[in-house]
């Protein structure tokens, strides 16, 4: 079990440099049974500083239920308590970690793509107050003996494999994200003023611009951990072939060997080793689905393993991921989808980067002369 003053530094790095909560805002706590522990330190700091927090318990089990026995009309039902959040919260802190996480092995695709389909309202408002800085967000993940399970480890290797990445074990935290967040803002000065790029690894030859568009620094303020950097791609720019190394992943389901043509920006040819029937359900929540909203590279060289969790995977040093669907505002993006999902490609191997024609990365490693 996870010491207690570890939790409590959590809590604290959550609740300050993650999402800077203040004195008298609205803060929404939400997370499962199994991630008690963390949950009760994040809402004693919330209380502690002047803060109102509302907590939702969340578990898996009644989502079954829900997708198993819902009717159409349920399905597209969406909850005024969470239109409301949406609109007028400052804060919202999720914690992921289940007790299950096949729970939605055997959920109809069609019923996951119906219930996306009506979240479409809530989220066009969470990411309009996200980009204008009306709301901020953060997200984390407690360890439980399913993702353990699922990961390959015991749960105290878990548990100090997500220590590790989170740097919970330092002395300070705060200041080691912080030093990510200075070196990974000099890649981005130099990203922010190239235009065109090229992704190539095996089977794999990707080009895109940003031109107009912004890189991002994700350095622990929205995923915690976190350790990537990442922008939107001018939507129709998008060209080329892209395989993706390990499985996708959606609502605890595997979807091996995904492989992906792009032209004009659009998905023209998709296929999977398994899976594909959900793949292709994904790609039709809505027009925009099959669009990239997100490039973004890997920079966290702590991370070496692949749980099958992406709030870990999509960080791994040496790889890239592109998300399709829904892109960030605060980056330019105009692509506006209910669906965000991440697919990962390995680059330690055969990768190579590519910026406005000259080389800035290979084999998981940026090149950037005078930034690195």
């Amino acid at each position: 079990m996870l010491l207690d003053e570890r939790i409590k530094k959590w809590a604290k790095v959550l609740t300050g440099y993650s999402t800077e909560i203040k004195s008298s805002e609205k803060v929404f706590l939400r997370g499962s049974y199994e991630t008690l522990p963390l949950l009760k330190e994040i809402y004693r700091e919330v209380i502690k500083k002047g803060a109102f927090c509302e907590l939702r318990i969340v578990e898996n089990e009644f989502s079954e239920i829900f997708y198993k026995e819902a009717n159409d009309e349920q399905l597209k039902f969406i909850s005024p308590t969470d239109e409301y959040i949406f609109k007028n919260f400052d804060v919202i802190i999720s914690v992921g970690g289940e007790k299950n996480l096949k729970t939605f092995s055997n959920i109809s695709p069609e019923n996951i793509k119906k219930s996306l389909q009506a979240r479409e309202k809530i989220n066009k408002i969470f990411s309009k107050r996200v980009a204008e800085g009306k709301m901020r967000w953060v997200l984390t993940y407690f360890p439980t003996n399913a993702s353990a399970q699922e990961s390959n480890m015991s749960l105290d290797e878990l548990e100090e494999f997500i220590m590790d990445a989170c740097f919970l074990n330092s002395k300070d935290p705060e200041k080691e994200w912080k030093k990510i967040h200075d070196k990974q803002e000099k890649i981005i000065s130099y990203l922010n003023k190239k235009k065109n790029f090229r992704i190539i690894s095996k089977d794999t030859d990707l080009k895109f611009s940003t031109q107009g568009r912004s890189w991002i620094n994700s350095d622990g303020h929205h995923n915690f951990p976190s350790g990537e950097i990442f922008t939107s791609p001018v939507e129709r720019s998008v060209e080329g072939k892209i395989r993706f190394s390990f499985p996708g992943i959606y609502m605890g389901k595997e979807i091996e060997d995904i492989y992906i043509e792009f032209k004009n920006g659009r998905i023209v040819k998709y296929h999977a080793k398994t899976g594909e029937q959900l793949l292709s359900q994904l790609l039709k929540v809505d027009k925009n689905a099959s669009t990239v909203g997100e490039a973004a590279i890997g920079t966290n060289y702590g991370i070496k393993k692949f749980i099958k969790n992406m709030l870990f995977d999509e960080k791994i040093g040496g790889t890239v991921h592109i998300a399709l669907g829904n892109g960030f505002r605060e980056a330019g993006s105009k692509n506006f989808s209910s669906l965000h999902w991440d697919l990962l490609c390995d680059m330690r191997e055969y990768g190579e980067i590519y910026a406005d024609d000259e080389l800035i990365y290979k084999k998981g490693k940026f090149l950037i002369k005078g930034v690195l």
